[in-house]
């Protein structure tokens, strides 16, 4: 990772913002963006060498000097450093620190604090990149929005993101990841936010979190680390949040559909494949929402958008438009017409119980009295509640009347018993390991007006399930 055009520090800020040693060079040699990755970087670049459980950046040290690097920000620990050092041109600066990582946050922070433009942050259990890209087209109407691409949301990816903050922009909005306790702390700490939303608390990343009131700490973390100057946006209809919006003492906009909030939705109408409808009332004020996005799931997305643009200073007519421009983002809930007037919905970005579920009921909505089927790989990263997790899906597929259900991974067998349970018959259920094994079934089965969803987490690959069947419709 790289910025072509980033921003340029005298090696001695770098110096400052680390707390790094300059070993050698010049303090006032200019350094030109910032690179993670040596295949991609771009001379007079920083080089930044990062260490994995299978890999170490300073590996490849050789290479960024060859690709003409302008500087370097070493482990201060770094085996053989000295000698490292040793074969560096003398004119290149040479920075070390305790945590080339860490480092990486802190110029982030420093940079973020030299732009000074405004910056949103967004985390939660599910629904962080719809909510992102639904406010990025409430605001690019009226600002010049730097947004996170892709999964560009943990200790790697928000630092550079904030790294190619520049002059033009007049704000940016952030996703924060996590997987790991302290993860949303130290990301807070980096983009130090003005305006911060969790948008929901679910069952997700319990491997590493292991229960639900961690999750809550974790998440809870950014309005804990968020300046009390800035605003908190609130979603006042998941109870998982009333601890944490007790425990904020600052300015705050809420926003729900059952409880009273500064900003509600109401005559919420479903229009099939064209998304739904909604009143969106602010206070006195109340206008019509048209909105791209099937499901109850991406109401409270766009009522979060709604809270986060409300608190920029955007009045209610202009986040309409905004929403109606809105485009369901790639792999997230994706609706594809296939030939024969069936419906592939592609929502294989990634999958936790709670997405899984509104998943479900989403297309229990939308097919009406037509048939569905539903193709889930596992979930991954539920910990020792996986099984029992995996089976109340099943359940959720038995009640949502599922046509058929395939399942991929080693945790279907809990899965197809919650179905079982739920009283789906078996010869409905059917396991697979390969999507060659599924797709001349599944369009054998599927007529006009009948609707497939295919969901997994990312490492099941299920998005290789989709395009198979578009391959094998367009064909």
């Amino acid at each position: 990772m790289n910025q072509k055009f980033g921003p340029e520090f005298p090696a001695d800020e770098v110096v400052t913002a680390t707390g790094g040693k300059l070993l050698q060079g010049e303090a006032a040699c200019r350094l030109r963006g910032v690179s993670t990755d040596s295949r991609q970087l771009v001379q007079g670049n920083l080089y930044i060498p990062l260490k994995g459980d299978r890999f170490d950046g300073h590996d490849f040290l050789g290479e960024a000097i060859a690709r003409g690097a302008g500087g370097l920000l070493m482990d201060a620990h770094h085996a053989g450093m000295l000698e490292t050092v040793s074969k560096i041109p003398g004119s290149c600066p040479v920075i070390v620190v305790e945590d080339t990582l860490r480092a990486l946050g802190d110029l982030a922070r420093f940079w973020r604090r030299r732009s000074g433009q405004p910056v949103i942050a967004i985390t939660g259990s599910s629904g962080k990149t719809t909510t992102k890209e639904m406010t990025a087209a409430v605001l690019e109407q009226t600002f010049s929005v730097l947004k996170t691409e892709g999964n560009l949301n943990n200790l790697i990816g928000l630092p550079l993101t904030l790294l190619r903050l520049e002059r033009s922009h007049d704000l940016a909005i952030v996703e924060l990841g996590t997987n790991a306790r302290g993860e949303i702390k130290r990301l807070t700490e980096i983009a130090e936010p003005d305006i911060g939303l969790v948008t929901n608390i679910g069952p997700a990343h319990l491997e590493g979190l292991k229960t639900l009131e961690n999750i809550r700490e974790e998440k809870g973390d950014l309005y804990g680390t968020m300046s009390r100057s800035g605003v908190a946006v609130f979603n006042a209809d998941d109870e998982a949040m009333a601890p944490l919006r007790r425990l904020w003492t600052g300015r705050t906009v809420t926003y729900g559909v059952i409880s009273q909030a500064d900003l509600t939705a109401s005559d919420i109408a479903k229009e099939g494949v064209a998304g739904q409808s909604f009143r969106l009332n602010c206070g006195p004020d109340s206008v019509s929402v048209r909105l791209s996005a099937s499901g109850m799931h991406n109401i409270y997305n766009a009522l979060a958008a709604a809270a986060l643009s409300r608190a920029s200073g955007l009045g209610i007519d202009k986040i309409s438009q905004g929403l109606r421009n809105f485009r369901p983002v790639t792999a997230r809930f994706e609706i594809h017409c296939l030939p024969n007037g069936a419906f592939l919905v592609d929502d294989t970005y990634n999958a936790n119980p709670a997405s899984v579920r509104e998943a479900l009921k989403t297309i229990q909505t939308l097919k009406g009295s037509s048939r569905s089927v539903a193709i889930l790989g596992d979930m991954l990263e539920l910990g020792p509640s996986a099984e029992q997790l995996h089976e109340a899906v099943g359940l959720e597929a038995a009640a949502t009347d599922v046509g058929r259900l395939y399942l991929k991974g080693p945790l279907s067998r809990s899965t197809a018993a919650g179905a079982a349970k739920g009283g789906l018959p078996g010869e409905r259920i059917r396991s697979f390991e390969n999507a060659d094994e599924i797709v001349d079934p599944i369009l054998s089965f599927v007529e006009q007006g009948d609707w497939i969803l295919v969901k997994g987490s990312r490492r099941m690959k299920m998005e290789e399930i989709v395009k198979k069947i578009l391959d094998r419709t367009s064909a």
